[in-house]
């Protein structure tokens, strides 16, 4: 059987979209990096302060990721058969679905910043450098939806680079403003987790409006303005209920899910919290070329699927499940071989090092199960039209497996703390079998777009 694609124009699309989306979500992650390595050389309890907003921000990013993924496979299916208006459609749901979430979640993070820490965390000190940080922070979230979505809409007509030169730019703003507001450089007052929260919160404003100014004025493809934003037709809506939904509902699953992990972790100690929050912030960087091959082959299969060659999207799926496993291997070389220089970076005490360096061994495993994994669910078989599929694996093998074992592991069983961490991590294993068939039976490819949209 030929598992390998002979078309170069695949392979160039496909490493050109991963390449390029990982090096935009690299320089994503790179910010709360940056917070994360100079919070962390100016004290252990304002890393875990941050470390514990973060685990809200993750929810927020992976519930307007969701909506973006809905985007994504609808808009993509339309871009394969060369229409934009739809696409603009789309967007405008897509849009309001994301203001919503955000501005929801910054309004419970402005008012009852205390409560929503408590639920993570029952440390005083790390509770206490959080609330500081969250009422600061929270501002930032519905800027970052708005972005969020603008690059999903461009990103669907297979206009990526933008991202990637916003974010990288936004970087320079976010350390630079780190170094200026952590520690009072230059005639400004120390400010320490305030600092960053303000600078990430600046950096969000400069992310937005970068990327408004492209969509409204350099874009050629979809020539988005500002009354787009106000276009949602009920048809519309009710497309992006069907196949958008389910992957709002599974990023936001997984998000509350990576909250109640949090909160498992957090009830293990304050060394637990800080080498969780090192070794995850490296993990999402190390995965970033999985996330990107994710995004690719979203894009990619939704424009195959539109453009009606189901015999070309089967093969393009043998192909990718290949590459991916590739992927996977070497980034589990890289996080093994960057282990010790990863530590180091932190003014770290003896026990979180520790704890940290078991923590990374178990992800240089389970990366590989994440790297083929992931793109193979919800890069092709959402990517093909099936969201609900990813949901309900989602749902079954997060809250019906990993959960409950994992709290028997901490607080009934009372297992070593690096035992808990890898049941936390197993599901990422266990969805690979079900991928492998899953996407071998190619069930998943469904036409999303509508005939009068011609």
């Amino acid at each position: 059987m030929n598992f390998f694609v002979k078309d170069k124009a695949f392979y160039r699309s496909f490493f050109t979209l991963t390449f390029v989306i990982a090096l935009q979500n690299l320089i994503a992650f790179s910010v709360n990096l940056a917070d994360s390595i100079m919070l962390g050389s100016y004290s252990e309890i304002a890393l875990s302060g941050a470390a514990v907003c973060n685990q809200i921000q993750f929810l927020l990013q992976v519930c307007v990721n969701g909506i973006v993924t809905g985007l994504v496979v609808i808009s993509a299916q339309y871009w394969g058969k060369k229409q934009t208006k739809p696409i603009k459609k789309t967007f405008a749901v897509a849009f309001w679905f994301a203001v919503t979430v955000s501005v929801a979640l910054t309004v419970l993070c402005l008012f009852v910043p205390d409560g929503i820490l408590r639920l993570i965390t029952n440390e005083e000190a790390v509770i206490a450098q959080g609330v500081e940080y969250l009422k600061i922070v929270c501002c930032s979230y519905v800027i970052f939806a708005i972005t969020t979505v603008l690059l999903g809409a461009l990103r669907s007509v297979e206009t990526v680079k933008v991202g990637f030169w916003v974010s990288f730019l936004a970087l320079f703003v976010n350390v630079g403003l780190n170094y200026l507001l952590i520690y009072g450089k230059a005639g400004f007052s120390a400010m320490g987790i305030k600092g960053a929260a303000l600078a990430t919160l600046l950096a969000r404003v400069f992310e937005l409006a970068a990327v408004s100014v492209y969509a409204a004025l350099i874009d050629k493809k979809l020539k988005l303005r500002i009354k787009d934003i106000f276009s949602v037709e009920k048809s519309y809506i009710l497309d992006f209920k069907k196949t958008g939904l389910p992957t709002v509902l599974s990023g936001t699953s997984w998000g509350i899910a990576m909250g109640v992990q949090g909160a498992i972790l957090g009830r293990l100690g304050a060394s637990t919290i800080a080498a969780s929050s090192i070794a995850t912030t490296i993990f999402q960087v190390a995965v970033v070329v999985a996330g990107g091959s994710a995004n690719a082959s979203n894009i990619i299969i939704g424009k195959a699927v539109g453009e009606g060659d189901l015999s070309k999207v089967k093969q393009y799926a043998k192909t990718m499940q290949v590459l991916f496993l590739g992927i996977g291997l070497g980034t589990s070389a890289l996080l093994l071989a960057g282990k010790a220089f990863v530590i180091d970076l932190y003014n770290a005490s003896a026990e979180t090092a520790a704890l940290t360096g078991s923590f990374i061994l178990v992800l240089c495993v389970t990366v590989i199960g994440t790297a083929y994994q992931m793109p193979s669910l919800t890069g092709i078989v959402a990517g093909g039209g099936d969201t609900k599929f990813v949901l309900f694996n989602d749902i079954i093998f997060m809250w019906m497996m990993v959960l409950p074992l994992s709290a028997i592991s901490a607080f009934i069983l009372k297992l070593p703390v690096v035992v808990t961490f890898a049941l936390l991590k197993s599901d990422q294993i266990a969805k690979c079998f079900v991928a492998v068939v899953k996407v071998n039976r190619f069930g998943w490819i469904r036409i999303l777009t509508r005939k009068e949209a011609a």
